[in-house]
């Protein structure tokens, strides 16, 4: 039975600690995710959920008030084993991408699994899709994802700083991109015959 071939957009939040008191030993914590799923370009599935910090589970007012997230909403969120567990479900089906924005996604999703002692989950093929965005574009610096939408025109979904709101406007902006490379692909250069009508020229030469 041949796997499919699954694009996995993924976003994360994460935990931080107030700006002047940071306490020993934090790291940032996966406290919100938001995972869509495509294949042969349609959205199959998608997932979001808070998932409930264990190393420092008290949520620092920052944190609170950036994410606009609650106490409650992630104490009542799913265990880190239970969320990588979801995603070795979706490495059994056969993933071809996983996509972020940015590679801040995969380095605290790599630490958090170090700090619990659990295998990382994934094998395939990273895209760090703000990269591919700037060198696209020849951009000196680093694009925003919101802003990186509101480039071409667009909106985000929804609410920035939702982890699947961010994950769907990952997929949007990666359609986008992709669309755009095909269209540098197809079009042929142009000659100096498609620039000039070379029966006038001679004629002048004549």
């Amino acid at each position: 039975m041949v796997k499919a071939k699954q694009l996995v957009f993924i976003d994360f939040e994460f935990s931080m600690p107030e700006r002047n008191r940071v306490p020993k030993g934090f790291f940032p914590e996966i406290i919100e995710t938001g995972v869509v799923v495509v294949q042969n370009g349609k959205v199959t599935d998608t997932f979001s959920t808070y998932v409930k910090p264990s190393a420092f589970p008290r949520l620092t007012n920052r944190c609170k008030r950036f994410l606009s997230i609650t106490q409650n909403e992630v104490d009542g969120g799913i265990s880190f084993q239970t969320l990588i567990d979801y995603f070795n479900q979706l490495n059994s089906k056969g993933i071809e991408k996983v996509v972020t924005w940015g590679n801040m996604d995969m380095k605290v999703l790599r630490d958090n699994c170090a700090q619990s002692g659990i295998d990382f989950p994934f094998q395939a093929q990273f895209v760090d899709l703000s990269m591919e965005y700037k060198r696209f574009f020849g951009d000196q610096n680093q694009t925003g994802l919101w802003k990186a939408v509101q480039e071409y025109g667009r909106e985000g979904v929804g609410k920035h700083h939702k982890a699947l709101d961010d994950a769907m406007t990952t997929h949007h902006i990666y359609n986008l991109v992709e669309k755009d490379k095909k269209y540098l692909d197809k079009a042929e250069p142009t000659t100096i015959g498609d620039r000039i009508d070379l029966s006038k020229l001679y004629n002048q030469l004549a």
